[in-house]
């Protein structure tokens, strides 16, 4: 089955060497211009990793370094840093998803039959970006092992999460986030599914389903109605006879010696040990989701805060380079101009060629926008039309050393 990305899922240097293995290529050219693109746009690459770091640093929540600048991080909005932020984002080719794409996912059942809730006016903000979406099935089990459900969800390679915590006094008590107050926290997740997008918020709480309330409370019921007319009858008659005689419904004293003192003790031990048993069973099945909530935490994380927009330049630079290179290159092949809608159909039936299992969506504007904004190509009259591998290597140098 075909799965359509917007990205280019593949690595830049074995892209650069399919383009070389193909007939008439100036194959030193060619890879001289590779790398000397890849060159130019890491300048760009750094200066706006540059931004991005002293835009982050005041709601920075792992900063380690003294702040003498006095920031006040109440009242910096971090707008600047979340529009780079953003732009990055596009760059890598991750897809914003929307409050009802998120509410959406919120609604559906949980693939680890789990039931979380999450406080959003804990945020001020809240982003979710994906990347890479595709259809995938799962064998669950059901009724103790017994019965196996296959099913089929839609799943995201990569997800971003951009938190903006609200101030301390917006918090309230709970302290678990107190230490984030004011300050934007980033996540990056791999292999997520839509239905369990909850569990990658900080302030998940673990709730029962309805399920786990009957699986819990109907064998309570039953065990508590069979303790109460067997272990604890004369225990009840004991009371009731107390309680009867203290209300005045009746005037025959109740007498009170060791034996009956026993019975009651005995009785109400009982009691207590059947509630703290339920009570027992209940929190180890909390127990039992929260672990297997952060064991599924523990192998999709992949960054965190500084970390993540430290990976993510990585990508966007990289989706920068595969996009320009790939236009320029199949541009360049042709010595008449051609339309975008043409180009984009060869790059895109090139790539089925390479890989039968993945369709890239190739986006044709952005990558020309690039070739022209480098001077790799020109647009005449809808048309374009791209630099030769000798004249681009020398072009790309004079951008590079200016």
């Amino acid at each position: 089955m075909l799965q359509s990305h917007h990205f280019i899922p593949l690595n830049s240097q074995d892209l650069v060497n399919a383009c070389l293995q193909r007939e008439n290529a100036d194959k030193p050219s060619v890879a001289l211009v590779a790398q000397r693109l890849r060159a130019v746009l890491h300048q760009e690459a750094y200066r706006t990793q540059t931004e991005l770091i002293e835009a982050y640093t005041p709601i920075d929540p792992d900063l380690d370094t003294v702040n003498i600048a006095h920031h006040n991080t109440a009242s910096f909005d971090g707008g600047h840093f979340k529009m780079l932020f953003e732009k990055v984002l596009k760059q890598a080719n991750f897809i914003r998803l929307s409050r009802h794409d998120l509410q959406a996912a919120l609604k559906e059942s949980s693939l680890f039959n789990i039931r979380l809730d999450i406080n959003f006016d804990d945020f001020d903000d809240v982003l979710l970006y994906c990347r890479g979406v595709n259809q995938k099935t799962e064998t669950l089990t059901q009724w103790f092992g017994l019965r196996k459900k296959v099913i089929s969800f839609t799943n995201y390679d990569r997800v971003v999460l951009y938190l903006r915590f609200k101030t301390v006094n917006s918090l309230g008590d709970n302290t678990q986030l107190l230490g984030r107050s004011g300050r934007t926290m980033l996540k990056l997740f791999r292999n997520v599914p839509k239905a369990d997008l909850e569990m990658l918020f900080p302030n998940t709480r673990i709730g029962m389903r309805t399920i786990d309330k009957l699986l819990i409370g109907v064998p309570a019921l039953v065990s508590g109605v069979v303790v109460l007319t067997t272990k604890l009858g004369a225990t009840l008659v004991l009371l009731g006879g107390l309680l009867g005689f203290w209300l005045g419904l009746h005037h025959k004293p109740v007498e009170l010696n060791v034996a009956t003192l026993l019975a009651l003790g005995a009785g109400l031990g009982t009691l207590a040990g059947y509630c703290w048993k339920q009570f027992s069973t209940f929190k180890n099945r909390k127990l039992r989701f929260a672990q297997a909530l952060t064991q599924n935490l523990y192998f999709k994380s992949l960054d965190n805060n500084a970390g993540v927009f430290y990976r993510l330049m990585a990508d966007a630079e990289d989706e920068e380079f595969k996009e320009a290179f790939l236009a320029w290159y199949f541009l360049q092949q042709r010595a008449t101009p051609m339309e975008p809608s043409e180009l984009d159909y060869e790059i895109e039936q090139w790539f089925i060629t390479l890989n039968a299992n993945v369709k890239t969506d190739f986006e044709i504007d952005d990558a020309l926008n690039k070739l022209e904004r480098l001077g790799l190509a020109k647009n005449q009259n809808g048309l374009w039309l791209a630099l030769s591998a000798k004249e681009a290597k020398a072009h790309l140098l004079n951008l590079y050393c200016g």
